[in-house]
């Protein structure tokens, strides 16, 4: 980590420090080239910098011993906020990470939840081992740090966030730290929860307030070099490149380096933004909170302030199910699932992509536009096929947890209710909407199909009158699935499925004497697969674990090619597949 060392001369010229009023900041923007809202489009009037250059020196986030220092291998427990709350978010990395508490608190606060802070001094996020200037050695309390840290967050809830910043110079190998990104991400993924890395800001490498103390009337001469400052962010890169599956970026950079000079601001409408050579002032911070909420919020990550938290079952109902999720898709028109449920699969194929096209030939390419996947403000998701210019879109969205699964000797069940686009004939050709599963072990990519276990809880095609539900799994030819094809249910007729919501479900039983899987259509059982179908440890790879849930409409592939369609100029964008609720539940072994 970069150090500051301020000699004794300075900080007596730069006076005597009164902390700064928070309450008193004028409102951050949450859009646009300023940092300040300004309502009236007025300009800002002349007056003092805040905070003042001695108190920048000390203007840091509340968080009291929060960001251990290099010698401490721990984090206390560190929650703020609605500490009885059992939604949480998380802010873990080093001090470029703390800097954010501030803006995460209010924001945390205003949707009453906790924030949890995991933040030590020095130590980078992605897993690199380095030298400490402090300890003149071997960094190892930050491995340690690092380490505790992460098995914290794996053994404990899932948090409804997890926000990552970390100081990005650690390293100019950009191999060595891609790598330790992949290792640091990879148990943070296994959560469930969303992950968003904060772009780190930019490093001015020279002690603003000292420099602004010199110059009160001429901060413009303390800007600094934009190249040195904003190195260019591998890991932010990658994320756009749809290369690190789990995870979204913000940047609130645009606003501390505005424009496409040759440098950086120290300060923006009259905010002295850094309190030494590397690190935000808290009132950048506290500022910044409108644009970073509006960043996350926009981003699918964090739900409007105010937007509904389902609850959930803590115990068995009357029909002996406990509830894992369920949910109603209540929010605004045109507004986006909750990301404390759903994340979005995003392009034309897996991470890597090991399989072009999603493995089936389909055409479309998959966004997060709420032009394909919306709520309807009435209490139904919508998932939209669209076509522009010729080129198909739609949406694909799973659930955020990977770990539903039956009890030793229970029972999985996973229903919704859909009613299918409402579309038939020409105009239908080449529509595949889908409620479907994966095992968990194909969060991050394709591998491992079909052994690891594919339900198909409902699938459509072509917009016949028919609904129908298969297993998957085995090997990818033949097998006890009879692959690629699986143990399908074949064809179920169902004139109305296009007009109203019908509930489609499967359950994972595995009570003894029972073991089998099974399909429904409203309260009818119409297909099965009994664990006697194959060898036990097919069986078990199949079903015996976590799965998570996906919501898609595809537009054409192999499966509507062979029902004998495929998508023309006579096929209709923009019918719906409407999810009026989604519901896991489990139920303990009998007796």
């Amino acid at each position: 980590m970069l150090a500051l060392v301020v000699g004794t001369t300075t900080l007596q010229l730069m006076g005597p420090a009164t902390p700064v009023d928070a309450k008193g900041l004028p409102p951050g923007a949450a859009a646009g080239p300023s940092l300040l809202a300004r309502t009236d489009g007025s300009p800002l009037t002349d007056g003092p910098l805040v905070p003042g250059p001695a108190q920048a020196r000390k203007d840091f986030p509340p968080d009291g011993a929060c960001q251990v220092a290099p010698a401490v291998t721990r984090s206390p427990e560190c929650l703020f906020g609605a500490v009885d709350s059992p939604d949480r978010v998380v802010l873990l990395g080093d001090s470029h990470a703390g800097q954010w508490f501030s803006p995460l608190l209010a924001l945390a606060s205003q949707r009453g939840w906790a924030l949890q802070e995991l933040v030590k001094q020095g130590c980078p996020l992605p897993e690199l081992t380095v030298k400490n200037p402090q300890l003149g050695r071997e960094y190892r309390e930050c491995d340690t740090w690092r380490a505790d840290a992460l098995d914290r967050l794996r053994a404990g809830p899932a948090p409804r966030l997890i926000v990552i910043a970390s100081l990005n110079r650690y390293t100019a190998d950009r191999e060595l730290l891609s790598a330790a990104w992949e290792k640091t991400l990879k148990p943070l993924r296994a959560t469930g929860a969303p992950i968003v890395y904060i772009e780190d800001t930019p490093v001015p490498g020279t002690d603003i307030p000292a420099c602004v103390s010199g110059a009160p009337d001429k901060a413009a001469a303390c800007a600094f070099s934009r190249a040195k400052a904003v190195p260019a962010d591998p890991l932010a890169r990658r994320i756009a490149a749809g290369a690190v599956p789990g995870v979204r970026s913000v940047s609130v950079n645009p606003v501390l380096r505005p424009g496409n000079g040759p440098t950086c601001p120290a300060v923006r409408d009259r905010i002295l933004l850094y309190r030494d050579d590397a690190h935000l002032t808290n009132v950048a911070a506290i500022v910044l909170a409108p644009r970073l909420e509006r960043l996350l919020t926009e981003s699918g990550a964090l739900p409007p302030a105010g937007a509904p938290t389902p609850a959930l079952s803590a115990a068995p109902g009357a029909d002996g199910w406990t509830e894992l999720l369920r949910d109603d898709f209540d929010g605004p028109a045109n507004s986006r699932p909750s990301p404390a449920h759903w994340s979005y699969d995003l392009g034309t194929c897996y991470p890597g992509c090991p399989a072009p096209r999603w493995g089936t030939g389909e055409i479309e390419t998959m966004t997060d536009s709420t032009d394909n996947v919306r709520l309807d403000g009435k209490g139904a998701l919508e998932i939209v096929p669209t076509r522009k210019d010729g080129r198909w879109s739609s949406g694909r969205i799973t659930t955020v947890r990977s770990d539903f699964a039956p009890p030793p000797g229970g029972a999985l069940r996973i229903e919704a209710s859909i009613a299918l686009p409402d579309a038939t004939g020409p105009g239908a050709a080449g529509y595949w909407p889908a409620f479907w599963t994966l095992g968990s072990a194909l969060r991050d990519g394709y591998t491992g199909w079909p052994g690891v276990g594919e339900l198909d809880v409902m699938e459509s095609v072509n917009g016949r009158d028919t609904v129908f539900g298969s297993m998957h799994c085995g090997v990818l030819d033949g097998g006890p699935c009879e692959e690629p094809v699986g143990l399908t249910s074949g064809p179920q007729a169902c004139a109305d499925c296009r007009e109203e919501f019908r509930t489609y479900a499967v359950e994972v039983d595995l009570s003894p004497g029972a073991e089998e899987v099974r399909w429904y259509l409203d309260d009818r059982v119409y297909h099965r697969v009994r664990a006697d179908a194959m060898d036990a440890g097919t069986w078990k790879r199949a079903v015996d674990h976590g799965v998570f849930l996906i919501l898609n409409v595809a537009v054409g592939g192999k499966l509507p090619e062979a029902d004998g369609a495929t998508v023309g100029p006579a096929t209709e964008p923009g019918h719906p597949m409407r999810v009026d609720r989604v519901r896991v539940s489990t139920r303990g072994a009998a007796g």
